[in-house]
């Protein structure tokens, strides 16, 4: 994982862990799958990082999926978690440890389920990064 796409996540499990409805619905926001959690919960997947890099500055391009796990008889209490998730996401800080987000994007999102297992709402982001100096010089 390239240092952008390492802080890029930290800043998505800072950004949902903090938001008060997340918090307060979820037994946790988890950086990758976890071993055991109880329903309902976020995980946040490694994604893919490509080059977006600009005549004079380093950058990158990530494809970040975000998945809340609910075992609730309906989605409505996940689509609310969704609605939650994409707020919080889209209203993080810019300014990120040796990196600046340039643009954060929607891409899709989705709710699935098993017939025998929980739902799985999946909300799609392309998050835009460039190195600032103090990264660049490192």
């Amino acid at each position: 994982m390239s240092a952008a796409a390492a802080v890029v996540q930290a800043a998505l499990v800072a950004a949902l862990a903090a938001d008060s409805r997340i918090a307060a619905a979820v037994s946790g926001v988890h950086d990758g799958p976890p071993a055991r959690a109880a329903f309902p919960y976020v995980a946040i997947d490694g994604g893919t990082t490509s080059d977006w890099s600009v005549k004079d500055a380093s950058g990158r391009e990530h494809r970040i999926a975000i998945t809340i796990w609910d075992d609730g008889r309906s989605p409505a209490r996940l689509h609310g978690l969704m609605a939650a998730a994409e707020e919080a996401i889209e209203a993080m800080d810019e300014d990120l440890d040796g990196h600046r987000i340039a643009s954060i994007l929607f891409v899709r999102g989705r709710v699935v389920r098993d017939a025998a297992g929980p739902w799985a709402g999946m909300i799609e982001y392309r998050v835009r990064t460039l190195a600032t100096e103090r990264a660049a010089s490192t």
